[in-house]
């Protein structure tokens, strides 16, 4: 047999940290075969991306790494620069999770395409636009000729991570590393993009290190698995084996974190918290000196819904459908609005936001990235307590013990109110969040994508705690998401949107048991592939 792409032994990284070390990967070995898809599995912090940078030497300079790295027989660890850029793009290239973090925003498409084959294939001219163009067309880019002159701005998610794998493949790697590629992309773009993955392994005769927390990608694109937990890969075998039988406990656990169960039922008699009315969100185009309106997004057209207390409608969709706008417009925290918003039997549609004020603080919010949404610079304790202040509840009492009343609640150890946010995981910052926005004892939760960011089992557990908190309180929940999986847990009703329309709504059984449109099969389809092969 001839030498794997990649062969890793016993490899080990530490990273100087605050006077000490951290060690991030423990002794890790596997190899990855000629036109060989392994996947690296595991929760944050495992040492997955780790692991990946460290074939190229791509890891800051506070990090040491020992042991093997050997790319087609040549030693990556203690290569030189000079030996390390031919094979940086050449030979091995990278697929980022989130592309609009990789793209630069103040370049067109095409010239960012155009570095990476000056610089790496020497060609100019015509001949690097008909590459791109050949590029772009390879990837799925329709009509490529027309989206060169872009920003990634200006195209949506699933179109940037087409133009990241192009730039990957652009001089023609022998070994694609894809960290985490899909994560941040909808369901039916997710499955585009496994499925172009695929076609281009077979096309062009790639290998694959593919790293990701979701089994499911896994099962559908791996060849092998490697588990990993704590910088060790605690189990490694071909896909199938891992999955029919896994060996240790870490791989069961991971396997069986699957969203089961049903949202508790409501009574006929629940309260209706909020409603809308033919709810519609035009934004307007203008043009021209005198910015005259020659057209608008229409984000949200003719939206009708209910929710009451101990309810959680589910809506669902790509992105650009309509939902956050929906949600914003719900809390009237948007400019303008036609319809009507209807929230604890009041018309607010209308209201001025000095007498939405009172309403605030029985409208809360938690958002897809919990990181993003909490001050860095602030103590727990006191991102919860902020909006007691703000809207002065319960003033007579000790907020300290408030606080620790609702950690405690969302499964927070009081103890820790005096800690940073970055020091917790994100699991437990998305219970920070949860706890900041349940302290004010809210009748509607907006949650907008508030698992998508995190891992498997973490994403169970937020559930579980979701439900159990919704069922103690009679919250009504507004869930915004595009894992159908979550919304099936969680959801007592679901919405359907698409380009701002509302195109299917009903009872969550009723909306998975039997869609209606095409649409919403499609989205199922992708969601749970199985059962629509079966079919």
């Amino acid at each position: 047999m001839s030498e794997p792409v990649l062969t890793v032994t016993d490899l080990h990284v530490h990273f100087a940290q605050d006077g000490g070390q951290v060690h991030a990967v423990r002794g890790v070995s596997f190899a990855v075969e000629r036109g060989e898809t392994v996947a690296l599995v595991g929760e944050s912090g495992s040492g997955k991306s780790v692991t990946a940078l460290s074939t190229v030497q791509l890891l800051g300079d506070n990090a040491r790494v020992t042991g093997s790295i050997r790319y087609e027989g040549r030693e990556m660890v203690g290569a030189s620069e000079r030996d390390l850029r031919r094979v940086r793009g050449n030979d091995i290239s990278f697929i980022f999770q989130e592309p609009m973090t990789s793209l630069n925003p103040l370049h067109t498409i095409e010239r960012q395409l155009r570095e990476s084959i000056e610089l790496h294939q020497g060609l100019r001219g015509e001949a690097v636009q008909a590459r791109i163009i050949d590029l772009l067309t390879r990837v799925g880019i329709r009509d490529p000729e027309t989206r060169l002159g872009a920003y990634p701005h200006q195209l949506s998610g699933g179109q940037r991570q087409r133009v990241m794998i192009a730039m990957a493949l652009a001089n023609g790697p022998e070994l694609l590393i894809a960290d985490e590629p899909t994560t941040a992309l909808d369901v039916t773009i997710q499955a585009q993009i496994l499925d172009l993955l695929a076609d281009l392994k077979r096309d062009e005769g790639l290998s694959m290190l593919f790293i990701t927390h979701d089994l499911g990608i896994v099962r559908k694109i791996a060849d092998r698995v490697c588990v990993m937990q704590g910088g060790l890969i605690v189990e490694q075998g071909p896909a199938a084996q891992i999955f029919a039988n896994p060996q240790h406990p870490y791989t069961r656990k991971l396997l069986a974190a699957e969203q089961t169960g049903l949202p508790a039922p409501v009574p006929p008699t629940a309260q209706l918290v909020a409603e809308t009315r033919n709810l519609r969100v035009w934004f307007p185009i203008q043009r021209g000196l005198l910015r005259r309106t020659v057209g608008h997004v229409k984000a949200v057209n003719d939206a009708t819904l209910q929710v009451r207390a101990g309810e959680t409608l589910g809506v669902v969709g790509e992105s650009g459908s309509g939902k956050t706008t929906l949600a914003l417009a719900i809390m009237r925290l948007l400019p303008k609005t036609d319809g009507r918003i209807v929230f604890m039997g009041r018309d607010i549609g209308d209201l001025a936001q000095r007498e939405m004020r009172p309403l605030r603080r029985e409208m809360q919010v938690v958002f897809q990235d919990p990181f993003g949404s909490l001050s860095p610079r602030m103590t727990v304790g006191e991102i919860i307590a902020e909006g007691l202040g703000v809207h002065g509840v319960e003033p007579g009492r000790d907020r300290r013990s408030m606080v620790a009343e609702v950690m405690a609640e969302v499964g927070l150890d009081p103890a820790t109110m005096d800690r940073y946010p970055h020091e917790f995981s994100g699991g437990q910052r998305q219970r920070i969040a949860i706890a900041r926005a349940l302290v004010l004892k809210p009748r509607l939760m907006v949650l907008d994508e508030p698992t998508s960011a995190l891992d498997m089992t973490v994403q169970v557990q937020i559930v579980q705690l979701l439900r159990g908190l919704q069922q103690k309180h009679g919250l009504a929940f507004l869930f915004i998401s595009h894992d159908l999986k979550v919304i099936r847990a969680m959801a007592h009703r679901v919405m359907v949107m698409k380009d701002g329309d509302v195109v299917e709504a009903g009872p969550a059984a009723e909306v998975f048991g039997s869609p209606r449109t095409a649409y919403t099969r499609t989205l199922m389809a992708a969601a749970f592939p199985a059962a629509a092969a079966a079919e």
